[in-house]
């Protein structure tokens, strides 16, 4: 942790949350801990190094990260200025890239979430988050300024990707047919707080679904009147659910919410980015082609939302255009398998990724990796499969059953080309003892990874 010039002696971060709580009472402590810093450095700054994944491991960084201000782990620093970014949409293989760096290199990006930004909460921030008792300190400056300010193309927000989209950053030496590796070294939330939010027309319990997709009308969620038909975004009738941020046990980083008579679910933070992507399309005739729409999952990665692609991990996207171009977006304080609401706790992100490209035949990326995505952690491969991974080309197949064949058949090539088994053997092997989880089911192009034990071939 960074610490200021003024630094004193900090109480135990738990103790501290509890006397503040117990005197003022939750909806008080809540609004006072955002106004006075309380959450990021009075107890939830104290936290662990930029090495450290898992869940409960995260670096707090005690102060608001707006541009600029607080540590800043890489090379290079790469904010999200306003008129760089892109909303709702991936950078093109022809698009200028915003940042470079070699190879190896790291860069720090200012990632910023779309919760609080979108037209169905107003278009600004300052407000949507002052009525959760935000102050404005608290809000990201460049979260304002994209709000307000974006210009690059005229926003649609039935038709554009909700995110915020930084990049393309080119990584010097990477050319169409090498392997781009990307490394999450450090991910400190921006903010004391996130958002989830469930919407119409999306998620597991969507209306769509009703009644002949498995579930009834009163089973499907939001369980508010729908206004799409007004055509206006602030009747829509979606649901935002602000998640507050503070120290829990022994001052793990924790998200709270209220829990009805059992009082309040909390669970520690284990931030990502659900977006990391490199440029594979040349072809879109504009920002705001469908064909980049940031959405779905593709080939060169994009919105693919696996929870296991966080600090520690390895990320491994196949290159297309020359310097890769990588970009970045959908920052998340944590997010459970399925995503099934719609949206993990969405939170603004700086993260510090290493790059470095990798050769075919070089031995220092999976043989999948050339031709799909894969990840990678500390404890185990993880073999991606997306229903329909071209983007928007053609309609989207939203099918668990093409994902879940496409993420066996990766891992099991992987297993023979790779780790030398026997097809046969392989398949097996996976049946007894990997996993296979779904990634997310909200992403029009659902996606579901393996996880491979690397202890089980030591």
């Amino acid at each position: 942790m960074t610490e200021g010039p003024h630094q004193h002696p900090r109480p135990d971060p738990e103790v501290a949350a509890a006397l503040l709580e117990r005197g003022l009472g939750r909806r008080a402590f809540v609004q006072a801990a955002l106004t006075t810093g309380a959450v990021m450095a009075a107890g939830v700054a104290a936290a662990s190094s930029a090495s450290a994944s898992g869940p409960g491991d995260v670096r707090m960084p005690g102060e608001v990260l707006q541009p600029g201000v607080g540590p800043i782990d890489g090379d290079v620093y790469l904010p999200s200025r306003t008129e760089e970014v892109l909303w709702g949409y991936l950078p093109r293989t022809t698009d200028a890239p915003v940042a470079r760096v070699r190879s190896g290199q790291t860069i720090t990006i200012d990632t910023v979430s779309h919760e609080g930004l979108l037209e169905d909460q107003g278009r600004d921030p300052v407000a949507w988050f002052a009525g959760k008792g935000v102050p404005r300190e608290q809000v990201l400056d460049d979260a304002v300024a994209i709000a307000a300010g974006y210009a690059r193309h005229l926003r649609d927000f039935d038709a554009d990707g909700p995110h915020v989209v930084t990049g393309p950053v080119y990584v010097e030496g990477a050319r169409p047919g090498d392997v781009l590796k990307i490394e999450p070294l450090s991910a400190m939330p921006r903010v004391p707080y996130g958002v989830i939010s469930s919407r119409h027309g999306k998620g597991a319990l969507a209306a769509q679904f009703a009644p002949d997709g498995g579930i009834s009308a009163a089973e499907a969620m939001p369980q508010t009147p729908d206004g799409r038909s007004t055509k206006d975004p602030l009747r829509y009738g979606n649901v935002s659910v602000f998640t507050p941020v503070r120290a829990g046990r022994r001052g793990v980083p924790t998200a709270h919410l209220p829990a009805g008579t059992s009082g309040e679910v909390s669970w520690p933070l284990d931030p990502f980015a659900g977006l990391m992507a490199v440029a594979t399309v040349g072809d879109a005739t504009g920002l705001s082609d469908p064909l980049v729409n940031s959405i779905p999952p593709t080939l060169g990665g994009g919105n693919i939302d696996v929870k296991h692609l966080a600090v520690g991990s390895a990320f491994y996207v196949p290159v297309v255009a020359e310097g890769a171009l990588f970009s970045t977006g959908d920052p998340h304080h944590s997010m459970g398998n399925g995503e099934v609401a719609l949206t993990a706790m969405e939170g603004s992100l700086r993260i510090t990724y290493r790059l470095t490209v990798c050769r075919p035949g070089a031995g220092d990326a999976p043989s999948v990796a050339f031709r799909y995505p894969f990840g990678e952690t500390p404890d185990a491969w993880v073999p991606i499969g997306l229903s329909d991974p071209d983007g928007s080309r053609n309609g989207q197949l939203s099918d668990l059953d093409v994902a879940s064949r496409r993420a066996v058949v990766n891992a099991l090539d992987f297993l023979v080309t790779d780790l030398g088994m026997a097809r046969d053997v392989a398949y097996a092997y996976l049946s007894a003892a990997a996993d296979f989880e779904v990634s997310q089911v909200v992403d029009r192009t659902v996606g579901v990874h393996g996880l491979i034990p690397k202890a089980h071939f030591r």
